[in-house]
């Protein structure tokens, strides 16, 4: 069994290092396009594969050529890695943990609000800056254009994603016939029959979109405690790996088996000594 890790760390670390080319190139074709969602995504792609693509490199190396340094390093990143991925799993519950929409009597969609989710979420959405790129995203994505053409039966029968039910129509509690409106909530009256205005100003709208952030964040933490075991596995027989190439590097590659040094019990002189009088007195 011995070099079997060092096998298992090579392979795997091959595998790693050409699926990091694809995300690289995924992440450079993206800041080459004019669409803002796609270069809102460019940068963790591109730090995600570069990272990998190191790892992957010195890992390789390492078991392969029985470079100690190139295995050390390897470790060194990893366990940085694993550290980085558990706080940012446990971060990923956390803020993930509220929101959910509350349900509309008589319909099948959920609305959502603001207040609900993490206060550090709701902090990020209010920001302009990056408001005025998520609106976009939603302008180019078209969503709202499905919804044209749906009847008063199709709001009271079929579902809503919670982009199109935050973004795409007033809250289904605002009145308009009423002669004042000053106890409405206030999305009422920020929503506009303008194509390109619709609820894209609504809290709603930016509850909409936390709440497609919170699901996909949650598919992702869980996704992330998967990949954690799976690293701390690779991690065990990378130290295994370690230990070989290190041994590798001398001439006892299976360790030395002798005696370097013995050390006599403290008292081992002193019952020589004792023993020696005895012999020259009898």
């Amino acid at each position: 069994m011995y070099r079997f890790s060092n096998t298992v760390i090579g392979f795997l670390n091959l595998f790693t290092l050409l699926a990091s080319i694809p995300i690289i190139g995924a992440g450079l074709w993206m800041a080459r396009s004019s669409t803002t969602c796609e270069n809102f995504l460019q940068t963790p792609l591109l730090v995600i594969g570069f990272v990998v693509l190191v790892i992957s490199l010195a890992g390789f190396i390492g078991a392969c050529f029985h470079v100690a340094w190139a295995l050390w390093l390897y470790l060194v990143i990893m366990l940085f890695l694993i550290a980085a991925l558990m706080g940012l799993t446990l971060f990923g519950f956390a803020v993930t943990s509220r929101g959910g929409g509350v349900e509309v009597p008589g319909r099948v969609y959920r609305e959502y609000r603001l207040q609900d989710y993490s206060p550090w979420l709701t902090n990020r959405i209010k920001d302009p800056r990056y408001w005025s790129t998520i609106r976009g995203c939603i302008l180019g994505s078209r969503t709202c254009e499905k919804l044209q053409f749906w009847t008063p039966l199709d709001y009271m029968q079929k579902d809503m994603t919670p982009i199109q039910s935050g973004c795409c129509k007033p809250p289904t509690a605002c009145n308009y016939n009423m002669a004042t409106m000053v106890t409405q909530d206030p999305d009422c009256f920020r929503w506009n029959n303008n194509p390109t205005m619709l609820c894209y100003e609504c809290d709603s709208c930016k509850a909409g979109v936390l709440e497609d952030i919170r699901r996909d964040w949650h598919k992702l933490s869980v996704l992330n405690v998967i990949v954690l075991v799976f690293l701390i596995g690779i991690y065990c027989i990378g130290c295994c790996a370690f230990r070989n190439a290190r041994r590798a590097e001398t001439d006892y590659p299976y360790g030395e088996n002798r005696m370097t040094k013995v050390r006599p019990r403290w008292d081992y002189y002193w019952w020589r000594w004792w023993h020696d009088k005895k012999e020259q007195l009898y």
